[in-house]
């Protein structure tokens, strides 16, 4: 079967405005060109397309059933161009750094220090990607990875950065009540809310065989913003990394409850290309992560 052969984006444009105002006058104006231009490009477009896609009605026209078909169609294409146009042109803010890293890290260390950040760098436009397959830097699509082991990309300034564990807290008012009791008596007060990887990592899967069998597995998620929620809503006691429950802990929300192991977590590592980075904000930002990790 021939395909059908795409009008060229001018004469679709000057449709498109046409349809719009109802008036080859207005079109014009609108798109810097004659009246007379207006009227040829439809006059082509419609040779193009084999019919009639206007008809005149007093001093102006409107679309015969094939114009309003096709008004449609390009309406849809026009505002995807502009909508694509629009994102081109925020990666041109001289500001703009593209940070990609895991959602925990983000989410749990990054985000509630972000403030601090835009203070820092106040011509900052942060653009965080939690997009974990984004591994290269080209300083094109990412400025900064965040990784759980170097990326062995040739050229690049990566370090070892934030050092993770896992820990068992709980809301801070069940926390209390848990504090007041021996550990054996733990799994009759609350119920245990779980990730599940945790079942299967190497760092916590012996955990969850020994000091948390006795409790009743409460919940079970796939992610772990959202275990961290329902241990703030109290619904029982979970195992969480540090980085993740990071502002819950600082703000006294969560607590970490003493008895039971802390466990080394991951090492994440902060990647950007060596030497000069394509803008000084990229290097503020690196330089402002490694020091306020090191703070913490």
């Amino acid at each position: 079967m021939t395909r059908q052969r795409i009008p060229s984006l001018k004469l679709l444009m000057g449709f498109e405005a046409a349809a719009r105002h109802g008036n080859f006058s207005r079109a014009a104006d609108e798109l810097h060109v004659s009246q007379s231009a207006i009227s040829h490009q439809v006059q082509q477009l419609e040779a193009e397309v084999g019919q009639p896609l206007f008809r005149r009605v007093g001093r102006g026209v409107e679309l015969t059933v094939a114009g309003e078909v096709l008004q449609r169609s390009v309406q849809r294409s026009v505002d995807t161009l502009r909508s694509g146009l629009g994102r081109i042109a925020t990666y041109l803010d001289p500001g703009l750094v593209v940070v990609a890293g895991p959602a925990q890290v983000l989410h749990g260390w990054l985000s509630p220090r972000l403030d601090d950040l835009l203070a820092r760098v106040p011509a900052l436009c942060p653009m965080l990607s939690t997009d974990e397959s984004a591994r290269f830097i080209d300083e094109m699509d990412i400025d900064i990875a965040i990784s759980d082991r170097p990326l062995r990309q040739t050229a690049l300034n990566e370090v070892p950065w934030l050092k993770d564990e896992w820990v068992i807290v709980a809301e801070a008012g069940l926390a209390r009540r848990l504090a007041d009791v021996p550990l054996v008596k733990h799994p009759e007060m609350a119920a245990l809310l779980c990730l599940e990887e945790s079942f299967t990592l190497d760092d916590t899967a012996a955990l969850f065989r020994h000091q948390l069998a006795p409790f009743r597995k409460q919940a079970i998620y796939d992610d772990a913003r959202l275990l961290l929620d329902a241990a703030l809503r109290g619904r029982g006691i979970a195992c969480v990394s540090r980085l993740v429950a990071d502002e819950c802990l600082r703000q006294a929300r969560l607590s970490i409850l003493s008895g039971y192991p802390r466990i080394e977590g991951r090492t994440w590592w902060v990647s950007r290309v060596a030497g000069e980075p394509r803008s000084p904000v990229v290097t503020a930002v690196f330089d402002w992560l490694i020091e306020t990790a090191g703070r913490d």
